[in-house]
């Protein structure tokens, strides 16, 4: 295994741990933690996560493969997360969807801009249905989005 938490990490994975009556339970705070750490959760880090909690390789995997919040690959600086849930789909989020895979010239969802800066993926409802379409860039919310916000959140990001 080429992954380990690094000592301020280890730290924190233990005051987790502490928290947890049975140790699987802490098993998305750890991956959380890989994730924070190296920016997407490899195989070895889901090997690392399963020898700390006693569990397989596998059930790791079936969790971390479950959340959308989680990246089992390697992504851009800046991950544009577009809610497909229906009350974005309502308010035009696949129009969202379109324009962002247009402007960045990224082919299909989960792939990376030809320079490496922008991810581009759908995830299931964010939790902001009132103020539709909506995405996640990184970790910060952009909400009643338009093909002109959408502009002015890119330019920012140069």
């Amino acid at each position: 295994m080429s992954f380990t938490f690094n000592d301020e990490n280890k730290k924190k994975f233990d005051a987790i741990l502490a928290r947890y009556p049975e140790k699987q339970a802490a098993m998305l705070p750890a991956l959380w933690l890989a994730q924070e750490q190296n920016e997407w959760i490899s195989p070895e880090a889901m090997e690392y996560v399963a020898s700390l909690l006693g569990l397989t390789p596998a059930k790791v995997y079936e969790v971390a493969s479950f959340y959308t919040m989680f990246n089992l690959e390697p992504i851009g600086k800046y991950h544009f997360q577009v809610c497909r849930t229906l009350s974005c789909q309502l308010c035009g989020s696949e129009d969202i969807t379109k324009y962002l895979k247009e402007k960045l010239g990224i082919q299909k969802l989960g792939d990376k801009s030809q320079d490496g800066r922008f991810t581009l993926s759908e995830v299931e409802c964010l939790g902001s249905c009132g103020t539709a379409p909506m995405l996640q860039l990184n970790d910060d919310y952009h909400e009643d989005l338009t093909p002109q916000k959408l502009d002015e959140l890119i330019a920012s990001l140069k």
